[in-house]
């Protein structure tokens, strides 16, 4: 009896370790069941460690990762999740008992197999809560679409793109602020219960203006965001080859980006980014366009004598009207200047006048981990490790190309890009050779397309380092010498359920 109760105890640990890390992976992964399913596939192989023969079978020991970027939160959903499994655990511990008197299975036996369950169990307590879910998330939004009704002055700007978007909130926000009381979607909130959310509990009667900035992975995701926050105006920032191994195509990409578009009232307005060639060639039959470009003229807004440096940017914006005026920000790279032009298009047209923004300007702050300075003397970080696409991995090359010293690049390669992922990470990898000194790849596997692309550029093989983790990486490249700063671009850093 003793043996078996340890037996018991031992597997209830092993249970809810790997219970616990496969619901981390559920959280980051949306919820969604057929991502999970995905996930579980891919890493099947690398989520136990400990094979311990114990009488009548073996005992597992799961191998969650050390260390995580994104911790779990144990949300109002997460306890109900756990409490159903809890329940479902307790069947399957009976049961194992009663078999063993009546049949004499094999106890231990019956606990090794539920090891094996846990990460279906999991999907299991996900469908048996899912009527409740759903009845929740319904409340709720019905209760932020009452309080948004309720706010008939409140001016709606939705903003999506495959890239760029986080960053024209932040600086549309720093903009209109100079008029308004506004009210942005934090961080990187951009799902439908996360906007529900944001307005149920922090959106008032002072509000003047809500940006909403509005994800997806799927055709409908903006549809669905759409239909809570009903904007009046929209902002198309870039599409682009992002999510691909969930939208398969880059025809599924530009229309979901464009369902924000087709969700406006008449009298609504869409500003589009006119140097994306996917947006500029599906306006034609948007009637309320107002354009924005940093490389093209046009009826719309556009800049010129875009002046870059490592202290920052400085560029001229042209109205429709034809009215011009002189802007200068902190932030480096020649790409930001597109987005800047799309926030002042939209707060000139909010009754914002362009001489009153240059100083609102000023005070644009980078967003953190996209191309944030960290100035340490004798080295300098670039971080732009929170998400890599093609354009914004080449954009942060041709940054770190603006200064001087030995520039380095440390990054895992790009992920999510479907069947042209190999070949786009080849491509960066013959960008990052033109620009770099010391390359350092994160990750053997994932990043053998790169690798291609350096050493078929004709980059020296001594001066490309391939390691396991981002620390090694960095300590490497902490104890490389050199007479000259240290340049080192972050690029990307892969989440914890890649």
């Amino acid at each position: 009896m003793i043996f078996r109760l340890v037996i018991a105890v031992i597997s209830a640990a092993s249970s809810a370790v790997a219970f616990r890390h496969y619901l981390h992976m559920f959280q980051l992964n949306s919820y969604k069941p057929h991502v999970q399913r995905k996930w579980m596939r891919k890493n099947s192989g690398d989520n136990w460690k400990l094979f311990v023969p114990l009488a009548g079978g073996f005992l597992f020991w799961p191998k969650p990762k050390s260390q995580v970027k994104i911790t779990l939160k144990y949300t109002a959903r997460v306890k109900r999740l756990i409490a159903t499994a809890a329940v479902l655990t307790v069947i399957w511990y009976a049961l194992a008992w009663w078999l063993r008197i009546k049949v004499r299975a094999s106890y231990v036996t019956g606990l090794w197999a539920w090891q094996f369950f846990v990460p279906n169990i999991l999907l299991l307590a996900n469908w048996i809560n899912g009527p409740m879910e759903k009845a929740i998330r319904d409340r709720y939004t019905r209760d932020a679409m009452k309080k948004l009704d309720a706010h008939s002055s409140l001016t709606v700007i939705g903003i999506t793109g495959s890239y760029g978007k986080t960053s024209m909130k932040h600086y549309l926000n720093t903009l209109l602020r100079a008029k308004f009381n506004v009210l942005m979607t934090p961080g990187s909130i951009n799902t439908p219960m996360g906007v529900v959310k944001v307005v149920r509990e922090e959106l008032n009667a002072a509000h003047e203006i809500f940006i909403c900035e509005m994800g997806a992975k799927q055709a409908g995701d903006i549809r669905e965001l759409c239909e809570i926050a009903r904007p009046q105006y929209g902002i198309l920032t870039s599409i682009g080859p992002q999510h691909l191994e969930s939208f398969l195509t880059i025809e599924n990409v530009i229309a979901t980006k464009f369902e924000l578009a087709n969700a406006l009232p008449g009298y609504g307005m869409l500003f589009a980014n006119a140097d994306n060639e996917y947006i500029a060639n599906n306006l034609e039959k948007y009637p309320n366009v107002t354009t924005y470009s940093a490389a093209a003229e046009g009826n719309g807004y556009h800049t010129k004598d875009i002046a870059v440096s490592e202290r920052g940017t400085a560029f001229t914006i042209v109205t429709p009207a034809g009215e011009e005026e002189r802007f200068e920000t902190r932030l480096i790279g020649e790409h930001n200047v597109v987005n800047l032009a799309g926030a002042i298009a939209v707060a000139e047209s909010l009754g914002i006048p362009l001489k009153k923004l240059r100083g609102e300007m000023r005070k644009i702050e980078p967003v953190a981990h996209r191309l944030e300075l960290f100035d340490r003397g004798d080295t300098l970080v670039i971080d732009d490790s929170y998400n890599s696409n093609p354009a914004g991995a080449k954009a942060a090359l041709n940054t770190l190309a603006l200064f001087d010293g030995m520039k380095i690049l440390v990054t895992p390669g790009m992920i999510e890009l479907g069947p042209k992922q190999e070949e786009l990470n080849k491509a960066f990898g013959a960008q990052a050779a033109a620009v770099c000194d010391v390359i350092v790849l994160v990750g053997a596997a994932q990043t053998k397309p790169i690798q291609a692309g350096v050493l078929e550029a004709g980059f020296a093989p001594e001066r490309m380092l391939v390691v396991d983790t981002l620390q090694e990486g960095m300590a490497k490249v902490n104890a490389r010498p050199s007479v000259q700063r240290k340049v080192i671009l972050l690029e990307n850093d892969l989440p914890d359920n890649f």
